[in-house]
């Protein structure tokens, strides 16, 4: 509970930076293209290969009762809802997450993070700050670029490799597939960016001294982000369906 506590008070002092504008508009530029630009490749391959993966997986059982036709449903709100921002996390959270709790904790071990402490600069606004906003634009975007190649993949998979009829597996993306079924997507997206980021910075400015203490910090970085995204996303979950069978009471809809 009290490193739990101290994350807390760790994030508020990160997005006071933001609000304080306390970094520059070049080190902000200079974290989204590590975050967002160069993740591009990892996020689309990943993303292309999870919906050809449930294309081939969900199509035998699909098969056997008749409802082939209906995958496009399935598998694309699948992707949108869950697949699609949880994945492009994990993969920014290996990528990006332990880059930064290295990165961070070497500053720390070399003492950087006490020179700009001593020049009356806050570290964590700092540092943490442009990390932290980079992350919440971001991953949001790297979201959308995982469902569209999860989408492609599965599309390719369905229509071209099995030969399931065109019109009726877009007739049922149409009908399942919401508006609101997207912004959850990137709802969570945006959470899991702020999460995983405030996670490897606050692992980074709390690394052990030494080069052993600089590996565990990128470690400890990626393991907390992993879990730490999985509990918050079944939050979430559960959060999303309670609101929509509010505000939009479920009906008899079927897939046929």
């Amino acid at each position: 509970m009290i490193a739990f506590g101290d994350w807390w008070l760790f994030s508020l002092r990160a997005v006071k930076g933001i609000a304080q504008r306390a970094f520059g508009s070049r080190d902000f530029l200079r974290l989204s293209v590590e975050v967002g630009t160069n993740s591009v490749s990892v996020v689309a391959i990943t993303g292309m290969f999870i919906g050809m993966v449930l294309a081939v997986q969900a199509y035998g059982q699909f098969h056997t009762i008749g409802l082939e036709t209906s995958l496009g449903a399935v598998i694309h709100i699948s992707v949108v809802r869950e697949l699609g921002p949880v994945l492009a996390a994990v993969m920014l959270a290996g990528r990006v997450g332990s880059a930064m709790a290295a990165e961070l904790a070497t500053m720390r071990v070399t003492e950087q993070l006490d020179a700009l402490a001593c020049l009356g600069v806050d570290p964590v606004k700092y540092l943490a700050g442009p990390r932290l906003l980079a992350a919440l634009f971001l991953l949001p975007l790297l979201t959308v670029l995982a469902d569209v190649m999860g989408l492609l993949g599965s599309s390719l998979i369905c229509l071209h490799v099995y030969n399931i009829d065109s019109f009726h597996y877009w007739r049922h993306t149409r009908e399942f597939v919401k508006v609101w079924d997207v912004m959850v997507g990137l709802g969570k997206a945006f959470v899991f960016g702020g999460v995983l980021s405030l996670i490897a910075c606050h692992r980074g400015f709390n690394s052990r001294p030494g080069a052993e203490g600089v590996g565990r910090a990128a470690t400890e970085a990626f393991v907390v982000a992993f879990v730490a995204i999985l509990m918050i996303d079944f939050v979430l979950a559960m959060l999303a369906n309670t609101v929509y069978a509010l505000v939009w009471p479920p009906t008899n809809a079927k897939v046929v």
